[in-house]
Order: structure tokens, then sequence, then C-alpha cells
């Protein structure tokens, strides 16, 4: 069974044009087009539509869209939406603790009391990703960052944000572009990422104290490998550049 483009606009909650556009660009072909030239789509485009909209929540360009779709399996569709599924899940849990706080809050001050801070911020902060950093890289690497981050003044924290996000764009700009990982613009930007890594207490150290080479490698393959990166920087082909850039760095570094 399949089902008109007017449909499926109105089941998604997106528009005719859209969806044509999608389809214009390779993204989402229809299952066929009827002889009045209608579009339509079976079960197999409305899952890839699925995942498709799922990136675009993300964040995902759509040219980022086409590779991440592109470079999974076309035989294997549920895998990749279970990907999808756990960090959705994860989100899912985070928005839950937010709406608990604020609902906290919300109710004390409508009985007159004073909001408790540490009833206030759960499922805002960075402590949510407090696991998956111990099971990588310890829990000292933990303790020292969120110690580090929580000493910080509200300025210093706003002054961190930019620097991440400035350089988040940065990336982004310079995958769009195509820049050659090994040429000087990527290899300044790499220079900037681990400049940057090396100032948080806690990631891993040699001996002398210097970064890591092989942690930086490591968190490079990180971000090509997890969608919730590969979106700081643009998606998978932005993702690669700042691996592919990073270890170039640190081969000149050798």
């Amino acid at each position: 069974m399949d089902y008109p483009i007017s449909t499926i606009a109105r089941l998604t909650g997106t528009t005719s044009r859209t969806l044509r556009h999608y389809g214009d660009i390779g993204l989402l072909a229809p299952s066929r087009v009827g002889a009045n030239g209608y579009r339509y789509y079976d079960s197999a485009a409305l899952v890839r539509l699925q995942r498709i909209l799922l990136l675009r929540s993300l964040g995902l360009p759509l040219p980022a869209i086409g590779q991440v779709m592109d470079d999974t399996r076309t035989d294997a569709p549920a895998s990749a939406l279970r990907a999808h599924l756990d960090f959705l899940r994860g989100e899912q849990q985070r928005l839950d603790r937010q709406i608990t706080a604020v609902l906290t809050t919300v109710e004390a001050l409508e009985r007159g009391e004073e909001p408790m801070p540490e009833n206030m911020f759960d499922g805002f902060d960075h402590t949510r990703y407090r696991e998956e950093v111990e099971e990588r890289w310890g829990r000292d690497a933990y303790t020292a960052g969120d110690t580090w981050w929580r000493g910080k003044t509200r300025e210093e924290k706003d002054a961190f944000g930019r620097e991440v996000a400035d350089l988040n764009v940065d990336w982004t700009d310079a995958a769009s572009r195509t820049v050659a990982p090994t040429g000087e613009e990527a290899l300044a930007l790499a220079g900037r990422h681990v400049a940057w890594l090396a100032g948080i207490p806690g990631t891993p150290r040699n001996d002398d104290g210097s970064l890591s080479f092989e942690y930086v490698r490591g968190l490079g393959e990180m971000y090509v490998d997890d969608l919730r990166f590969a979106a700081n920087y643009g998606g998978r082909q932005g993702a690669e550049l700042v691996r592919d850039a990073l270890g170039a760095w640190l081969d000149r570094q050798a």
C-alpha cells in the first residue's frame, strides 16, 4: 500500500513542496508516480522519511543527512533506526528530568515557597554525560572536569561556550567548502581544537603533562561514529574533516 504526497505531508506536518524537494535532491524518491503526476510513497519510503525527519530534528543539514543515509546499509534500516532510538530515549529522559524540575519550581512558587536550587536544575547540566565519560576515560577524568566547570563564574562559562560554538561553526564552514584536512586552514583549526581540549582538566595526559595523542585520535573517531557529536560539525562529513585534520595535525607534531 502506498500513500499520496498530500496525505504524507499532512501526517508529517511538512509540505508537498518539501517532499518534492527531497525527491529532487535524491534524498527521498517516491515509490511511484501516478499518471496524473502525483507522487506516492510506500512503507519503505515512509521509514526512510521518518529517519530524515529525525535527523533534521537533530539539526543536521540535508547534505549531511544524505551522507548518513548513504552510509547505512540498505538492508538494515531497523538497525539504523535503533541507534537513533537510543539517542531519543536518552533525550527523553533528560527532558523528563527538566519537566519535573520546572514543575517543582512552579509548584513551590505557587505555594509561596522558595524553590530549592538542588531541585531546580536537574536535567539541565553536563552531568548527564557522567556515566559515559567515566566509562570512556575513568572517574578521575570526570571528577576533574566537573570540579573545574563548577568552579567557573557565569561569565567564564559563557566565554567557554562561545569558544566552542565559534570552533564548531568554523569546522562546519570548512567542511561545507570541502577544505582539505591536510591543508593549512584545517590544520590551524585542528591546532585550535587541541588547544581547547588541553585547557580542560581531566583530559587524558602523557607523563609529561601533554595531551594524549591517542586520546585525541580516539575523540576524532567518536565524532564520526556518534551522531550527537557529528551534529556539532554539520553531520558526518564535517566530523570526518575534524577527525582527519586532527590526525594530520598530530602526525605533523610527531
